[in-house]
């Protein structure tokens, strides 16, 4: 069982980070302020300036960070259609709008769409901006993690090397740089490679103790994903007390009522029923479930071309 690690594997761009304590309050200004201005701008430049189509991109990230991601997929299809009449297919700024489309469409459910969305995207900017710029990068980012799930080999050789570009172009401790290990945590345990998973999550905690403090919500979100990844190993009770720890801190950093300590929380009980009772039969189910999962992934990943 892999975590997504909550607000260390989210998009870094402008307004999608959220996790941060009282973030709640400050995205949803920043929402209405985003909306505010697209309404100003529309009135005074016109649907197809590109300050105008500036704004309705920022209003698109601030409605994927206030979890609406169906108003975003509206938004962010109509800005693409703009800018590719506008300033073409392979602008910049299209390209912008077409990646953040893609992460809308996987926010609503559409993955096959957001897959094929993000492929034309990432091909796109390996052409026109280069293999290393930081913008091609956050495409295959983006494009791992919508394949972990479909073809679990190709997204693992992705997210490898967008990682290894990251840190030779950003270094180790870049924010960026870890939210791909974040994200190839993730693609690890989905093809069965707990143990990798683990280490590297590991070494992601680590990195986010020394860089950002032991209580900032981007190194909870880490300490997160490394329970899970104990939990995937079958080690319980290190998972708990590392669990314990997080909770007492999102606590105190969050609040209660925060989803991110509720989720601790929720865990928090099913580490204790395995410590009162072993393995429940719904647990085993998922856990065999997952498996098969890897299994057909493996299969899958052998079929395709090479």
């Amino acid at each position: 069982m892999l975590f997504d690690g909550g607000s260390l594997a989210r998009t870094r761009r402008r307004g999608d980070n959220a996790g941060m304590a009282g973030d709640d309050g400050r995205a949803q200004v920043q929402l209405e302020l985003d909306e505010d201005t697209l309404g100003r701008r529309r009135r005074d430049l016109g649907e197809d300036h590109p300050d105008t189509l500036a704004s309705a991109d920022a209003l698109a990230v601030s409605l994927r960070a206030a979890g609406e991601y169906q108003a975003a997929r509206e938004l962010d299809e109509d800005t693409l259609a703009r800018r590719r009449r506008v300033l073409g297919e392979d602008h910049p700024d299209t390209l912008a709008s077409a990646s953040g489309l893609a992460v809308s469409l996987r926010g609503v459910g559409e993955g096959q769409a957001a897959r094929e969305l993000a492929e034309d995207t990432l091909a796109r900017r390996r052409r026109v901006l280069g293999e290393d710029h930081p913008d091609t990068l956050a495409s295959a980012d983006n494009l791992a993690f919508s394949l972990q799930g479909v073809r679990g080999q190709a997204a693992r050789e992705l997210g490898e090397d967008t990682l290894a570009r990251r840190r030779r172009v950003l270094g180790e401790d870049h924010p960026d740089t870890l939210a791909s290990a974040s994200n190839l945590v993730m693609i690890l345990g989905r093809v069965g490679e707990e143990q990798a998973a683990r280490e590297l999550a590991e070494d992601i905690l680590a990195r986010r103790r020394r860089v950002l403090g032991e209580d900032h919500p981007d190194t909870l979100a880490a300490a997160f994903q490394l329970v899970g990844a104990l939990f995937g190993l079958g080690e319980h009770h290190a998972a708990r007390e590392l669990n314990d720890d997080i909770i007492a801190r999102r606590r105190r950093v969050l609040g209660d009522e925060h989803p991110e300590t509720m989720m601790a929380g929720a865990f928090d009980l099913i580490l204790r029923g395995l410590d009162l009772g072993g393995e429940p039969g719904w647990m085993a189910a998922l856990r065999e479930a997952s498996k098969r999962r890897q299994q057909e992934a493996r299969e899958l990943n052998e079929d395709e071309p090479g």
